[in-house]
């Protein structure tokens, strides 16, 4: 395929927002500062103008990639540093085929020779007003968090090495943000893969993380979160309006799926 013949084009933009709850506390490891907060082991991620937590788009993105590919046994065949994800290499087929390269993305690298935008957006979550007000008024070992102190012990000499970790207690909201971009292209690409299919897999990977947890210590009981007041808002690139297909909706409601037919007409309308 010729460079000149690549064309893709956005059409539309989909919306996903709401809050998401701490059903537990959560820790998203910042820069260590244990010294300014008495010797924490794993602090935060802080806001450096506000010091309030917040939760890094790429966590929640990342996330739902992790859990698609884990549902889907997809091979973890490109290294990040230490980290291994799964990224379609080979053929146009295979991406075309993939539950997580056309949400997601690839690498420019792999040249597929289609065009792949990455369709998901993840914005940073901050926390909601009503959580920062609340938290503020609470007697906490840190600002804004919780401190968690976990001991090791051996099993032979039963030693006992505590370590101590930051955490946003559990109860606090912070702000939910996706946007989910519609192209078209003439690459013979994209266009052959359904994009309501994506967004049902989109739906599915939410559900996967409700099931599973957010950032770290989850295997100890950390970042079980709920997705709460979803909504859905479609907004069209050509015409420029903006439809709301789904309010205030609990993750439940969202994967029957009801908004997706009206989504499908609306484009079809413009």
């Amino acid at each position: 395929m010729n460079t000149q013949d690549k064309f893709i084009q956005l059409n539309a933009r989909v919306f996903f927002a709401g809050k998401i709850h701490l059903l537990t506390g959560l820790h998203i490891g910042g820069t260590q500062g244990g010294i300014d907060i008495g010797g924490v082991d794993l602090t935060i991620v802080r806001n450096p103008f506000t010091r309030e937590p917040y939760i890094p788009g790429s966590s929640i993105k990342g996330k739902l990639r992790s859990l698609l590919e884990k549902a889907y046994g997809l091979p973890q065949n490109q290294s990040l540093g230490e980290v291994h994800i799964h990224v379609c290499k080979k053929n146009a087929k295979d991406y075309l085929s993939c539950p997580v390269c056309p949400i997601f993305g690839v690498p420019a690298e792999t040249a597929l020779g289609i065009a792949t935008p990455t369709r998901l957006v993840a914005r940073d979550g901050h926390l909601t007003a009503k959580s920062r007000d609340d938290l503020q008024n609470m007697k906490l070992d840190t600002e804004f968090g919780e401190i968690k102190t976990e001991v090791v012990i051996d099993r032979i000499t039963s030693y006992a090495m505590p370590r101590s970790q930051e955490r946003v207690p559990a109860g606090a909201e912070f702000d939910f943000d996706l946007v989910f971009n519609l192209y078209s292209s003439k690459t013979g690409g994209d266009p052959s893969r359904d994009d309501g299919e994506l967004l049902k897999l989109l739906v599915e990977a939410m559900q996967l993380l409700e099931g599973d947890f957010l950032g770290g210590q989850g295997s100890r009981g950390s970042g079980k979160i709920e997705f709460r007041h979803l909504r859905i808002v479609l907004e069209n690139i050509r015409t420029k309006q903006r439809a709301e297909v789904a309010k205030d909706k609990s993750l439940a409601d969202i994967a029957k799926l009801e908004w997706l037919p009206d989504i499908k007409k609306q484009l079809l309308a413009a």
